[in-house]
């Protein structure tokens, strides 16, 4: 993760180095190259995790890092934004790293360890976004671009080297578990047609409410608060460190949990992250607005690791590739939709306001958390082989 994020912040200034363009045609092909990714990966990762579930996850998680690697070298030689574009567009679509990762570490444990599992990976995530960037701007001051992209490249082959010598093998979960002779029937069946809308629905909501802020922060930060750059950057920061020391926490705790339970207790922590916010909204003092911050990454670390947890718990093992694909799918629409939407809001509320829908949307989703638990209390209580 940290080796992908590398580049993140650059693409904008290397797009300028290959060719002149206007502003208008600039602005649309930089939010190509970031969102076009996204949008790839949306549409192919449950694809690649059916395949996963098919010949093995082991097998996806070095696919993926090869492919990294390979688009990354691409992308690090192009000679024009064209290339550029599709080496981005290719690399969203050959990734999924993330969901072959967790389909792979569900196999290796028990069921009740998945929750520990997927905030320990949420944690591998953060901590890699968080530092990656800081080590791609040392080489871009130092050597450049494409030095960035070839480091990166080196990165995803090591690792991809070192799982192909180090992970266990696992076995294909169709050749391993005989089909069911019904479709749709069994616990897995029943969420695959129910629960699981519910809970994709709960992820895109709960990441769109976390991208919504990135669009105006830094402006929020500076002509509301009037906070320096140092302040803003430890406000900005606050948020992943309190997601990081939280979230397996949360896992450890929520381990001893029937699925019910933790259902019940992530709908209320849904309403503690629209407190949370609204304190952000509300407050203009500099040390509450970072204790806000702060306590929205402690609430955060227990949202999308437990809807990962959960929708791995409910799946069957010929399931987990296929399910968590759906999951990281909607996870990808969910940072579309918090962007575009965290532009809007700033285009169209005033800057003082600009929080607010970032809350309703937890209120929302705490709200249809609840009808979900109340629809579906045998799914969420069932286990599935």
């Amino acid at each position: 993760m940290g080796a992908m994020e590398m580049s993140g912040p650059f693409w904008p200034l290397h797009l300028r180095t290959l060719e002149q363009m206007s502003d208008f045609r600039f602005a649309w092909v930089s939010m190509a190259v970031y969102a076009g990714p996204m949008v790839m990966a949306l549409c192919s990762t449950p694809w690649w995790g059916r395949m996963g579930d098919r010949i093995g996850h082991k097998p996806m998680v070095v696919r993926a890092l090869l492919a990294l690697a390979a688009t990354q070298i691409i992308a690090a030689f192009a000679p024009s934004v064209i290339v550029v574009l599709i080496a981005r567009l290719a690399q969203g679509a050959l990734g999924g790293f993330i969901a072959a990762a967790q389909a792979y570490g569900a196999g290796l444990v028990d069921r009740p360890g998945r929750g520990s599992l997927m905030a320990r990976l949420q944690v591998a995530t953060a901590l890699g976004s968080a530092f990656g960037p800081g080590l791609g701007g040392l080489l871009f001051d130092g050597w450049g671009f494409q030095v960035v992209n070839l480091v990166a490249a080196v990165v995803c082959v090591g690792c991809a080297v070192a799982a192909i010598a180090v992970l266990p093998r696992d076995k294909p979960a169709l050749a391993a578990e005989p089909r069911p002779s019904g479709a749709t029937t069994g616990p897995a069946g029943a969420l695959v047609w129910g629960a699981l809308r519910g809970l994709l629905i709960g992820i895109v909501l709960v990441q769109t409410g976390k991208l919504m802020p990135q669009a105006f922060f830094a402006v929020f930060a500076q002509q509301v608060l009037q906070a320096d750059a140092a302040y803003t950057g430890l406000c900005y920061g606050a948020t992943a460190l309190g997601l990081c020391v939280a979230a397996p926490m949360w896992g450890r705790w929520f381990e001893a949990m029937d699925q019910a339970a933790v259902m019940r207790r992530v709908e209320w922590i849904a309403l503690a992250c629209a407190a949370t916010v609204a304190m952000q909204a509300w407050f203009v003092d500099l040390r509450i607005f970072l204790l806000a911050r702060l306590l929205w990454g402690v609430c955060l670390g227990a949202l999308l690791p437990v809807f990962y947890a959960l929708l791995s718990l409910q799946a069957s093992a010929r399931q987990q590739g296929a399910v968590l694909g759906w999951g990281n799918s909607a996870a990808k629409a969910g940072a579309l939709l918090g962007t575009a939407s965290g532009a809007l809001t700033m285009a169209w509320l005033p800057l003082k306001h600009v929080f607010w829908p970032a809350c309703a949307i937890y209120a929302v989703a705490a709200l249809g958390l609840r009808m979900l638990r109340l629809k579906t209390p045998r799914q969420l209580t069932g286990a599935a082989p």
